[in-house]
């Protein structure tokens, strides 16, 4: 690599050279030619030097460039000495951050891709029925069918005002603009304020809803967010129940973490579901016809910003086993 600067500096070096030269001759003629030799001889073991640092940083460069355009299976890697060993092993590890940063961006805009397209489908479902009940309410002069068709357009705007609460919930959650504190919770208040919107519902389908075996105990978190993530696996339970079922809600306390385990006598979970219940969207064989796979998901959300785990275990037939672990020191 040749430029301007290179081309001044040698010939300023030349001048000086020179000039010291033809000085060195009024005083002595071998010593002008000693100064001659080693001028010469500086001057090409400084452009040797230089054009070669020249020819490293127009590699860098290059290689800077097919980064840029993509490219990331370069390495260079140097463990030599000097200011350029150190300048190619910082442009590395940038090169591997800003792979590491690519391949998210994909990940994450293949997992945006999907859940728009299961977002859409969700709400697609809903909205068709309403659109037909509407439709049929205009030519429909029979009290009793237009009662029901209402009943049909609330309980499916019921169905997509949930979805797309809990959906803004969780795209809260995942973006780190939820508001979450760190308060002493109960979980006693907790279970209180999680089961009273099914307390209607559980009271009309006769099943049992068995808090007896709760001993409050005190553990760190957001309430009201806990309060969401223990209602949805509440209504996640009552909705694979058969009616006059029995939900056991039971604590338990060690000295590592207490225990919330909640226990339905419903269907169960498939073994080849199991493994995938808190994901989103993810509909199991067993799942309710109107379950859309984002209640258990929001609950895991919420849990794990709380430095809490969630496990479910099950047996087809018999029921199914949630069990949640409040941890009294985070390491």
């Amino acid at each position: 690599m040749i430029n301007r600067e290179f081309r001044y500096s040698v010939v300023a070096a030349a001048v000086v050279w020179i000039a010291a030269t033809v000085a060195c001759a009024f005083f002595n003629l071998w010593c002008a030619l000693i100064c001659f030799a080693t001028g010469i001889l500086s001057l090409l073991i400084y452009i040797f030097y230089t054009q070669k640092r020249y020819r490293e940083i127009a590699k860098l460069n290059d290689y800077l460039s097919r980064v840029c355009a993509g490219f990331y299976d370069l390495d260079v890697q140097d463990n030599a000495e000097g200011e350029l060993s150190v300048l190619k092993n910082n442009l590395y590890k940038m090169m591997l951050l800003l792979q590491s940063q690519n391949s998210a961006l994909r990940k994450d805009k293949t997992y945006l891709a999907a859940s728009l397209a299961d977002i859409s489908h969700q709400l697609k479902t809903p909205l068709t029925s309403i659109t037909m009940m509407c439709d049929l309410l205009k030519n429909e002069t029979d009290e009793e069918n237009r009662k029901k068709f209402t009943d049909i357009i609330e309980s499916q705007a019921a169905k997509m005002n949930w979805l797309i609460i809990t959906l803004l919930k969780i795209s809260k959650l995942d973006a780190g603009t939820a508001e979450f504190h760190a308060d002493a919770v109960s979980i006693g208040t907790v279970l209180k304020k999680a089961q009273e919107p099914f307390l209607v519902t559980a009271d009309l389908r006769n099943i049992t809803l068995d808090f007896s075996g709760v001993t409050d105990f005190i553990f760190c978190g957001d309430e009201n967010w806990t309060v969401e993530a223990v209602g949805n696996i509440l209504k996640n339970c009552l909705e694979h129940m058969e009616d006059g079922g029995k939900l056991t809600v039971s604590t338990a306390q060690t000295a590592v973490y207490d225990l919330l385990r909640i226990e339905d006598d419903g269907c169960g979970i498939l073994p080849e579901d199991l493994p995938h219940i808190f994901e989103r969207f993810y509909h199991g064989k067993n799942a309710s016809a109107d379950s859309v796979g984002i209640g258990l998901a929001l609950s895991k959300t919420v849990l794990n910003r709380e430095h809490a785990k969630i496990e479910a275990t099950s047996t087809e037939g018999v029921g199914t086993v949630f069990t949640i672990r409040f941890y009294k020191a985070v390491v």
